[in-house]
């Protein structure tokens, strides 16, 4: 009887991903990050960023792999949506900037920019650790007020629904902020 408990447990705690640490309200962690866009490599600055409108901030696991490349490809598709809503749009993994380089022009079609993680510092910070295989981020989307706060999070490992949610989130936020 308790070895059952224990499986059905652990079964869903697998079933269920925890949620992220940074929620609605908190401080978005600065960051700087070597990126790339159309496969021209720069210094990615979210401060910098945030001066100009809403960052849409996406977590994802590995470069060229099937979910993040659909997740990538419809960010890209949707990014004429964000900017009429005054976001731009930065994707981050623990990838190299050589495979990001590339993965911009292929998968993000050269619309915005990822950035390079290797070390995991930025994806700690905002508790995007794939918990099962930690030396990858999980899939989590941000939305970050100019100010700075955290105005949405989405977390799940299905790609399916990021953009239309995150895109929903902005125009709720966009009719609803102080002007």
């Amino acid at each position: 009887m308790t070895r059952s408990m224990v499986c059905a447990f652990f079964a869903l705690t697998l079933c269920f991903p925890a949620r992220a640490a940074l929620d609605i309200g908190d401080d978005a962690p600065n960051f700087t990050a070597s990126a790339a866009l159309g496969g021209t490599t720069f210094r990615y600055s979210l401060a910098e960023s945030l001066k100009k409108g809403p960052v849409v901030l996406y977590f994802f696991p590995a470069a060229f792999s099937e979910g993040c490349s659909v997740e990538a490809h419809e960010f890209a598709e949707a990014i004429p949506r964000f900017a009429a809503l005054g976001a731009s749009v930065i994707g981050v993994s623990a990838d190299d900037i050589q495979a990001l380089a590339k993965f911009s022009v292929q998968a993000c079609q050269g619309r915005f920019p990822v950035a390079s993680d290797p070390t995991l510092s930025v994806i700690k910070s905002y508790d995007a650790v794939m918990k099962t295989r930690p030396e990858y981020a999980n899939r989590i989307t941000y939305l970050i007020a100019p100010g700075g706060k955290i105005v949405y999070q989405y977390m799940s490992l299905n790609p399916a629904r990021h953009v239309e949610r995150t895109l929903e989130a902005l125009r709720n936020w966009s009719e609803t902020r102080p002007k």
